[in-house]
């Protein structure tokens, strides 16, 4: 099966924004080309394989790169899908120059690229992120190994914003605890809550693509008895309650849901909110703490924060 693949000159303020376009219209996976790659250190404690050719990277911002199979591309807009990118000005997103080109990818091409960006990532002293095709031999017996196809859903662990809510989960599910994950993509923070132990994990996301994605990766990783996906609008019509409500997407949609992530919450239990930028930050911490939750950890990677509050009992 062939692909097309779009390609969108971006920055980084904006990537995130643009991936959740792609993959809310159709897009069968996401890559990201980013120039801070070259510079970013990576010390070598946390594991991480890379081989990197300047060659592959811009010479600022990012690349955004999403990838529709051939069958559907005379059924997708891929106008309008432009015109919704362009349209993210109106969230105060700066967009940069945002080139947008489709190329034809042969099917040997796409299974090649994703090998080739994708690498065992260490996320944590006790926590590694594993492509399913890579070999990866624990550096402890306690350490936990994720298993994921990069190449079906945003979320592997390689961003700042899935990194800090990866930390953050790690740090503060526990065992025993019931876990609900807003905007799950590829499953990656639902996969560790339950191999941190957690009791139950409803896992949710309005991208159906995104969906059968995590419950492969949840399938591959053998919690599919702990985890359970399914479609869902952010927290609409959930009614049960968790100790910790989990949620690594964009700062405005954060600010829609407080009051619901309040009103699931057991007394004491707590929101991550990951995927904020550092201009939306006080914004949004204000907004949680305006729905009755009190901030208790304010982290961040470069641009890019976690916010952790408790709902008080």
């Amino acid at each position: 099966m062939d692909f097309i693949e779009v390609s969108v000159t971006t920055t980084h303020a904006a990537m995130d924004a643009i991936s959740n376009v792609f993959m809310e219209n159709g897009a069968n996976g996401v890559a990201i080309e980013d120039s801070a790659e070259m510079t970013r250190e990576h010390p070598q404690q946390f594991g991480e394989m890379y081989a990197l050719d300047s060659e592959d990277y811009p010479n600022e911002g990012v690349v955004v790169k999403a990838y529709y199979t051939a069958d559907e591309h005379e059924n997708t807009d891929f106008e309008a899908i432009h015109e919704l990118v362009k349209g993210l000005v109106k969230y105060d997103i700066d967009l940069g120059p945002i080139d947008w080109t489709l190329t034809e990818v042969k099917q040997e091409e796409w299974a090649n690229a994703w090998k080739e960006f994708y690498h065992p990532v260490q996320v944590t002293d006790k926590l590694t992120i594993v492509p399913t095709w890579e070999e990866y031999t624990p550096h402890s017996a306690d350490e936990h190994i994720i298993e994921l196809d990069p190449g079906m859903a945003f979320g592997t662990g390689t961003h700042q914003t899935t990194r800090l809510c990866l930390e953050a989960v790690e740090k503060y599910v526990k065992a025993g605890d019931d876990v609900i994950d807003v905007g799950t993509g590829s499953g990656v923070l639902s996969i560790l809550a339950a191999k941190l132990g957690a009791k139950s994990v409803l896992a949710l996301d309005l991208d159906d693509v995104a969906v059968r994605a995590a419950q492969e990766n949840i399938d591959y990783n053998k919690v599919d008895g702990v985890v359970e996906v399914t479609t869902g609008n952010l927290l609409e019509g959930i009614e049960r309650n968790a100790e910790v409500v989990v949620a690594n997407i964009l700062a405005d949609i954060i600010l829609l849901f407080p009051n619901d992530v309040y009103r699931v919450l057991k007394p004491n239990g707590l929101f991550i909110a990951s995927g904020i930028i550092e201009e939306k930050v006080d914004e949004v911490a204000a907004a949680i703490e305006a729905a009755g939750m009190t901030i208790i950890e304010r982290d961040n990677k470069d641009d890019w924060f976690v916010l952790v509050a408790r709902k008080e009992a």
